[in-house]
Order: C-alpha cells, then sequence, then structure tokens
C-alpha cells in the first residue's frame, strides 16, 4: 500500500513540470516519512560509530529501483528511504551540452523513452523523456540532474557516485566542491590511477576502491591516499573474512557486493528465500553490503540484530521528513 502512496505523490509531481530544478519544489515534493543518514561527524565517524556497535548498512545499487521505480532516480531514492536507512549508489554520466545528470548505460534504449548515445543529446531533450523502471515499464519520471541529486541528498544520505565514461573527474568535483559536499559522499575509483585523481581532486572525499590483498592496500597509501580516506570494494563473489580482518585492522571499511547480474548472491538469496544470508555476511566483517534488494537485506539485518538503529549514528527516523 505505501509503494502506491508514495508511487501517487510522485506521479503529481511529475505531472506539474518536465523536470525538477527548483530546490524549493523538490524538496517539499519529497519531503516524505523516512529514514535520514546524516552522519554529524563526517564519514569517518559514521563508519567509527557503525563498527562500535556491530552494525551494517546497505547501498542501493543505482538508487534502489524496484517495479514502478527506474534506476538512478531521485524518486526512487525517496522511496527507498520511506523504508530503509541507505546510501545511494549512483552513475552519473553528461549531456550533449555538458550537463550532469544520473544514468548508467551508454545508451538511452533501456532505461529511457528515447534513444541513442546517453552523451549525444542535449540537456532540454533529455528532460523531455520518461524513464522505464527494469521490467521496462514508461514511468512519469524525467531523468535526474546530479546538482539536484546531490543538494536533495544532503542530511538524508550518502552518495556513492560512479562515473560513466562520457563524464570527467573534474566536472563531478566541482559541483561537488561547489554545494560543500566533499564530506557526504563516496567516489568509487576502478584503478589505482583513477583513485589517485580523484584523491587530488577531492582530499576530502572518500574512495571505494577495489582492494583483493593487503599490497595493493600498502600501494593506495604508499601514492599518498591515507587509509582513513579508503573503503575496501571486496567484489561480489564469495566473502573473504581474512580479508576483511586485514582492512578492519588499518581501519578500513569494507564494502562487499551481492548485486550482480542472473547468477548474484541478491538473486540466489531471492531464489532460495534465505534471507539470512545478508545478515551472516554482514557477521563476517562487512560494514556495507551493495545490493539491489536494499529493502530486504536491511530487513535481514534488523531481524539478525545488526541494523543501525534509529538515533544511531546519526540514522533517524522522520515521521514527517522535512
Amino acid at each position: 500500500m505505501i509503494r502506491w502512496l508514495i508511487a501517487g505523490s510522485f506521479l503529481a509531481l511529475s505531472a506539474c513540470s518536465d523536470s525538477v530544478t527548483d530546490t524549493d519544489s523538490l524538496d517539499q515534493n519529497l519531503a516524505i516519512p523516512g529514514w535520514r543518514v546524516d552522519p554529524e561527524g563526517g564519514l569517518n565517524a559514521f563508519f567509527d560509530c557503525l563498527d562500535e556497535t556491530g552494525a551494517a548498512i546497505v547501498a542501493a545499487h543505482r538508487g534502489g529501483p524496484y517495479p514502478g521505480f527506474p534506476e538512478n532516480a531521485l524518486e526512487t531514492m525517496a522511496a527507498v528511504l520511506t523504508q530503509t536507512p541507505a546510501l545511494m549508489e549512483i552513475d552519473v554520466a553528461t549531456s550533449s551540452d555538458g550537463v550532469l545528470y544520473l544514468m548508467h548505460d551508454d545508451t538511452l534504449e533501456r532505461t529511457t523513452t528515447g534513444g541513442g548515445a546517453a552523451d549525444g543529446m542535449s540537456w532540454s531533450d533529455l528532460q523531455t523523456l520518461r524513464l522505464e523502471d527494469n521490467s521496462g515499464r514508461e514511468t512519469q519520471f524525467a531523468p535526474t540532474r546530479f546538482d539536484d541529486a546531490l543538494r536533495w541528498a544532503e542530511g538524508r544520505t550518502i552518495l556513492e557516485i560512479d562515473f560513466k565514461r562520457s563524464t570527467k573527474y573534474e566536472a563531478v568535483a566541482d559541483e561537488i566542491k561547489r554545494q560543500g559536499a566533499e564530506d557526504r559522499v563516496i567516489l568509487i575509483a576502478y584503478s589505482m590511477a583513477s583513485a589517485r585523481k580523484l584523491h587530488s581532486l577531492l582530499p576530502a572525499a572518500m574512495i571505494s576502491l577495489k582492494l583483493d590483498t593487503q599490497s595493493e592496500l600498502n600501494r593506495a597509501v604508499a601514492s599518498g591516499i591515507p587509509d582513513d580516506r579508503i573503503l575496501g570494494f571486496t567484489g561480489t563473489e564469495d566473502p573473504r573474512p581474512r580479508l576483511f580482518s586485514m582492512l578492519a585492522s588499518r581501519d578500513v571499511e569494507v564494502i562487499f557486493g551481492t548485486l550482480g547480474g542472473r547468477d548474484s548472491i541478491d538473486n540466489d538469496i531471492e531464489r532460495s528465500g534465505y534471507e539470512q544470508l545478508y545478515a551472516d555476511i554482514a557477521a563476517q566483517g562487512v560494514d556495507i553490503i551493495a545490493t539491489d534488494r536494499p529493502r530486504e537485506a536491511h530487513a535481514a539485518l534488523v531481524e539478525a540484530g545488526r541494523a543501525v538503529e534509529d538515533g544511531e549514528c546519526g540514522v533517524f527516523y522522520e515521521k514527517q521528513a522535512s
């Protein structure tokens, strides 16, 4: 029932305007009851608090899409937060006229009513498109500008930013600095060179870096990235408690992904019904579970007593979000 109530409010929002660019209007229409992840002492203090309480938190892959709510949409992220305290992983693409916006694919066919290259259309044309959910059903939601998403996320959640091929690190860094958001974002790096560049642009921001061994962590630190700016992404295959323990001993938080394609752990859990596996993974030393099923993963953490609770670590539930 709550899903359709939320959907109704968002449909009304979309009917009023082709895109949301006015901050007051955006906040007013998305101010619904829900969770907030708003660490007062910054991300290091937030993750230290999670460690102290023995809690894990989920990261909603591509903003947590589900039926009726498309990926990489502001409305989808707001809907997830009605039920689940979560970090939000998003993808940032660039329009032909240089506007940063949320889009995963290099082309528009799968997730929008449009077609062609994701960087081949101007923003004025992109905002006339409608997003489609993962079943290909058209919604009333338009693509989201990155600056709107970053502004909206303040006091609500932490954005984990993936960079698409059309997007320059410098452009994203400039917007993050303009909004003073360095300590409420996590930047995703797929190589040591990318991590070094991102750290040089935004030294106060945290970086999610794929780490498989202690030597890889040593190389990252030797390159000038402090331990306390690194989150260790440890893959999407089998959990590795020894690696998790090593990272924890260096005060590096552990991200493990249950997301992915047909053979993902998320899909295995859904098919088997063994939801407790999310809590089992967290118990092996995982701080952040990156998942395509944020609601179910969080519910499993709650059931096992491993979820962050209302009022802890800057995470709280508001009956009416401000």
